[in-house]
């Protein structure tokens, strides 16, 4: 009997608003112990993902120089990294909001999805998260901790050896 996707999946799923704040997010995270989330438009539909890894790459992006930095003298280099400096500290007054770092793309699989398949996906896409639905509506997600389930509960594992 193969295993689907609702018998693995983690049905309380905690979303954020696409509004909040970069700080809001990371301290919602620390705080339910979580690296990711949906996050969610003012009418309450799942616009996309954020996770550590993208507050990370933004802070990193905003300070590292770019390529065509590499082609200015030693002069101009020190120049543009200053203003970076500068524009980075200014930016650091404005709130960023999480819609300023999310991913707008939702990976979802419906509930009766074999997890084989969804194991495939997940390695195809590099995918941590996947959004289980039901009619079109979120009903749960699944994270590499869910499918990390499979190995550790014999009798899920059993039924999923061909």
């Amino acid at each position: 009997m193969t295993v689907l996707a609702r018998e693995i999946m983690t049905p309380s799923v905690k979303a954020v608003p696409q509004s909040w704040t970069m700080d809001q997010f990371t301290r919602f995270l620390t705080d339910h112990e979580i690296t990711g989330s949906p996050v969610i438009n003012d009418e309450g539909r799942i616009v996309g993902i954020a996770t550590l890894k993208d507050v990370a790459e933004f802070r990193w992006s905003s300070s590292r120089p770019s390529d065509a930095e590499q082609q200015l003298t030693p002069e101009e280099q020190q120049e543009a990294r200053r203003l970076r400096m500068f524009i980075f500290e200014e930016m650091g007054k404005l709130p960023v909001e999480v819609r300023d770092i999310m991913t707008p793309i939702v990976v979802s699989v419906a509930e009766d999805t074999p997890v084989r398949e969804i194991a495939d996906l997940m390695m195809e896409e590099h995918l941590h998260r996947i959004f289980v639905t039901h009619e079109g509506e979120v009903t749960g997600i699944i994270t590499t901790y869910d499918m990390l389930k499979l190995i550790s509960d014999n009798s899920l594992t059993q039924r999923c050896l061909p």
